[in-house]
């Protein structure tokens, strides 16, 4: 005899069991997520902040700011991590200055001016940029920008914050691109048909128009971007050189604090003594540095955020 075979009612029920089951795991396992993510925040800030607190019973908070030497590893130990900030924001604003300009002027020409076929091949392009390894980037500026850059400037010493600056640039490029490209394509196209109504040329479309309706969201990238040039390591460690200075000069070796933190941790300081402590100190300093930037960021997004119905 053949076996009776499921009826339709049958089948309705388990379907609805099964999704029921499905509706009832699914926000109890992104709660879980959630609160993992949290988790590991908070645990970050508190491992920081406890091992801080060692270095800074040893070592007095406004040294730390003030002072505007960096030697912990000699014999005459200076604290001051002012030259490490300086050494980290010289690279920002470097990459700034190369991203920012060519970034944004990408994104609106693929917002505004390219084919849809062009579109769809110059975006992934450029975001292949974002997936080549950072150690890759930073052999890159040394072996070939370095040079290049040395028959620009003849004073300029091997490792170097211009050359750092420049492919920093280069790797967060696509990040302002393809972020700011797509706030400008999410504004709606009758604000683009009303101001080519009123007279507007494409230009003035783009900048005057699709450019301010979509600030928010650039400002957003723009930042972004910086934040993860702050955070660069690999590039930093290998093109900018180990020396804190507070000269400002980007023809000379400088020192990020992520670079500092890489030469500590690489096993040769002894684990507990004043100079493994100060990597924590560091890495606190630059999770405030961005903490207040990412809140910078929120709020200038939030007052400049537009909202299409």
């Amino acid at each position: 005899m053949l076996a009776n075979k499921p009826t339709t009612k049958n089948n309705i029920v388990s379907y609805k069991g099964r999704t029921g089951l499905l509706e009832l795991l699914m926000p109890k396992l992104l709660w879980f997520v959630s609160l993992l993510s949290i988790i590991t925040t908070v645990g970050i800030v508190i491992i920081l902040l406890t091992e801080s607190y060692g270095f800074f019973k040893a070592v007095s908070i406004v040294e730390f700011l003030t002072n505007p030497k960096w030697t912990p590893m000699f014999s005459s130990q200076n604290f001051g991590v002012m030259p490490l900030v300086a050494g980290t924001m010289m690279i920002a604003i470097g990459a700034s200055v190369v991203a920012v300009p060519l970034g944004l002027g990408s994104a609106i020409y693929l917002s505004e001016y390219a084919p849809s076929r062009v579109r769809n091949i110059v975006k992934p392009m450029l975001e292949i940029l974002a997936g080549i390894p950072t150690i890759v980037y930073g052999f890159f500026a040394l072996s070939v920008v370095t040079p290049f850059l040395k028959t620009i400037f003849p004073d300029l010493t091997l490792f170097n914050a211009l050359s750092a600056s420049i492919v920093v640039g280069i790797m967060i490029l696509p990040m302002i691109s393809s972020l700011s490209e797509d706030a400008m394509s999410s504004v709606p196209k009758s604000i683009r048909h009303a101001a080519y109504a009123l007279g507007s040329t494409k230009f003035e479309v783009a900048v005057k128009v699709v450019f301010p309706s979509a600030l928010s969201g650039i400002i957003a990238s723009v930042v972004l971007a910086i934040s993860r040039a702050i955070g660069e390591t690999m590039i930093v460690t290998l093109a900018a050189g180990s020396l804190p200075n507070l000269d400002f000069n980007y023809l000379q070796s400088i020192q990020t604090m992520t670079a500092y933190i890489v030469q500590i941790s690489k096993g040769d300081t002894p684990h507990g003594s004043i100079e493994y402590l100060t990597i924590f100190a560091v890495g606190l300093a630059l999770f405030v540095i961005t903490f207040v930037m990412n809140i910078l960021a929120k709020y200038i997004s939030g007052r400049f955020k537009e909202d299409y119905q």
